[in-house]
């Protein structure tokens, strides 16, 4: 048996104890092996009853293959609290695949708390898949602005409005064109979601971006006019 075999088993009888706080310091230490039969290891804390344990096991499991992870991870997005949902939506967001889409767009669009659907929005844009985009977009303020009596709760955050269209720029699908462009130009979105808009839009690089951005640079905010000009600059676009 070799030293991190040692160690693994070592920690796979931590995770019997009765103390919650050395179970959690044992699914740490088993994530902070990343190897694959650790991470099995640390499987049996997905069903923890205390919820820390929980959320540690779930970044503890991010050694396993992707699928595998995501199926394991899924049944979490349900869990009671907020913490754990919100946790294990951060973890689908880390196993980069292409899997957890679906999941985590559910929960962006229907998770009551604020806190997890901007979780569910930053995990779809470090999968950066481009099937992500109508979720987001959704979120961002609808494909066609939402009638205002089903409104989105992700409209109503600005966390969520924000994550939404920083992650559209990280996938950078020209899908997402107009609704960022819509939420540039919306002024009755706060300052920051405006700015990650037109960042969004800069990633992008689409020249039907121009006259919005244009329009922004010229704003009275200094940080939306300079997230403007950086974005002019990237589509090689002069802003004198």
């Amino acid at each position: 048996m070799t030293a991190a075999q040692r160690e693994i088993q070592r920690q796979r009888q931590r995770l019997a104890s009765s103390e919650a706080e050395e179970r959690r310091d044992a699914l740490m230490r088993l994530g902070s092996l990343k190897r694959l039969d650790a991470s099995r290891a640390a499987i049996v804390g997905l069903n923890d009853p205390a919820p820390m344990v929980r959320v540690t096991a779930a970044h503890a499991i991010l050694s396993l293959p992707p699928q595998e992870a995501v199926a394991l991870l899924t049944p979490l997005l349900q869990d009671k609290l907020e913490f754990v949902r919100r946790e294990t939506a951060y973890a689908l967001g880390e196993t980069r695949s292409r899997s957890a889409v679906e999941p985590l767009a559910n929960v962006l669009l229907g998770d009551k708390e604020a806190g997890v659907r901007g979780a569910a929005a930053v995990a779809l844009g470090q999968i950066g898949d481009e099937t992500a985009v109508p979720a987001l977009a959704q979120a961002l303020g609808g494909p066609a602005q939402q009638p205002k009596k089903k409104k989105s709760k992700a409209r109503e955050n600005e966390f969520v409005l924000r994550a939404a269209a920083r992650s559209l720029g990280q996938i950078r699908s020209r899908a997402a064109l107009n609704i960022l462009i819509a939420a540039l130009g919306n002024q009755e979105y706060p300052s920051d979601v405006r700015r990650e808009a037109a960042i969004a839009l800069g990633l992008i690089g689409d020249p039907a971006a121009v006259p919005s951005l244009r329009a922004a640079f010229s704003s009275n905010d200094p940080y939306l006019s300079a997230a403007a000009r950086e974005a002019l600059r990237r589509l090689r676009v002069s802003v004198n």
